[in-house]
């Protein structure tokens, strides 16, 4: 086994035995973590949670319809409906 080969290498790659002393030096400068986000990411945490807050439902329009149902006044105009069926069958192909 060629010892003086490793120690050619050591001397290469400077590497030595840290002692304790070396191994713990601290420094007087201190690194904190920072998060930095851009105003895209801003905005569109802000429209996020007011998407969050806002109601699921919509109760005063459902109300009137709910009303105008009861009412019998509620009409539905058949070929404005024929005609969003159609778009969304044809949507699927």
């Amino acid at each position: 086994m060629r010892i003086d080969a490793y120690n050619q290498i050591q001397q290469i790659y400077g590497t030595k035995k840290l002692n304790k002393a070396e191994g713990k030096k601290t420094t007087n400068t201190s690194f904190r973590d920072q998060l930095i986000l851009s105003s895209t990411a801003m905005d569109t945490a802000i429209a996020k949670q007011a998407v969050a807050n806002a109601p699921d439902v919509r109760e005063d329009l459902v109300g009137s319809i709910k009303q105008q149902i009861d009412n019998d006044t509620y009409e539905v105009d058949a070929d404005d409906f024929a005609g969003k069926l159609l778009e969304k069958y044809n949507g699927l192909f």
